[in-house]
């Protein structure tokens, strides 16, 4: 009897190991970035990949298209660097949106008034904003830039433009900027912006991270809530995103806290990733990359592609496993894997 031909006409569930399904692709666009902030690349000396080893916009476009009609894919997310230095970023938006799926980006902001209502007119709906500090000279501390007043600005251009909602994401360190938790809160309540404050992890360039650095979702959350008074938002209400959320009990809007460290929320994990060059990775912190880029510019058809990523991913780890005496840091700093 004659094997049976696969129906390539609805997706196949993308799982993993643990049962875990896939639905949601993180592209970096580049490595490149405008801002050297210091948990993600070092201030100087970082080696830029060649131009010609980016993957085309076409080629980025293809890697996704194979993960929405053979796997369901309904979510994707640009990442950098920074993705708004490269060229033309809105035409790599409407091709992608094209695939009709939730489409947003992650961008530090400082280029945000130029492009936000091209991004929006070619099909993004949704973006987050990174800042890690609402004071200037703390902020150009951090990124090695004093471009703050232009950041606050691109979240101004991005609510103007109608990408609803705007998040602001924070990453807090210990002794860094943990004074600002409700500083953040307060502008979050006030622009209406939902602000997402993300624990420290070990992705830093310089490789110095400590666990004594992170503060944890729990001391976040009471330090708001003496100010703010908070209430959960229901698991059932978050599903796969990574944040844990809280309501203003005042209906001043909500917070989140991406607690990577302190409670990891890997069990529930649905997030891939494709780096600039065309590397997948099943995992932030993965160990091992699926080099996508040479089947691509060697003629490979859409199966082979979507065999590769469904191998590469059925092999995912349980999880990353930090602070466990067995960790093992990934060889690539933020900048290089893609947020």
């Amino acid at each position: 009897m004659a094997p049976s031909i696969p129906d390539r006409s609805t997706p196949d569930s993308l799982v993993d190991d643990f049962g875990r399904v896939h639905r949601d692709l993180r592209i970096s666009v580049t490595d490149r970035c405008n801002f050297r902030c210091t948990y993600c690349m070092p201030a100087e000396g970082m080696p830029w990949l060649p131009r010609d080893e980016l993957l085309t916009y076409e080629e980025l476009t293809r890697v996704a298209r194979v993960c929405v009609e053979r796997f369901g894919f309904d979510g994707i997310r640009l990442t950098g660097g920074e993705p708004t230095v490269r060229a033309h970023l809105p035409v790599l938006v409407g091709k992608l949106a094209a695939l009709d799926v939730d489409l947003a980006i992650t961008t530090n902001g400082a280029t945000l008034r130029l492009v936000a209502h091209d991004l929006a007119a070619a099909g993004l709906r949704r973006i987050n904003v990174s800042c890690d500090s609402l004071r200037p000279e703390r902020f150009a501390e951090i990124t090695k830039r004093d471009e703050l007043a232009r950041v606050l600005d691109g979240v101004d251009a991005a609510i103007e433009a109608g990408l609803a909602p705007v998040k602001m994401n924070v990453v807090v360190m210990r002794g860094v900027n943990d004074d600002e938790i409700v500083d953040f809160a307060i502008y979050g309540r006030e622009r209406g912006v939902v602000v997402r404050f993300i624990e420290f992890m070990p992705l830093d360039a310089q490789g110095a991270w400590t666990n004594d650095q992170v503060v944890s979702q729990a001391e976040i959350v009471a330090t708001i809530d003496a100010v703010f008074p908070l209430e959960g938002v229901g698991p059932t209400e978050r599903g796969s995103a990574p944040a844990d959320r809280w309501r203003y009990r005042d209906g001043g809007g909500e917070v989140g806290v991406i607690p990577s460290v302190t409670q990891a929320f890997c069990e529930s994990c649905d997030r891939v990733r494709l780096t600039a060059e065309g590397m997948l990775r099943h995992c932030l912190f993965a160990t091992r990359e699926l080099d996508l880029r040479s089947p691509l510019r060697a003629g490979a058809s859409d199966d082979d592609l979507a065999d590769a990523i469904r191998a590469e991913v059925g092999a995912k780890w349980a999880g990353h496993q930090i602070n466990q005496v067995h960790f093992i840091r990934p060889s690539r700093s933020m900048s290089q894997i893609g947020g």
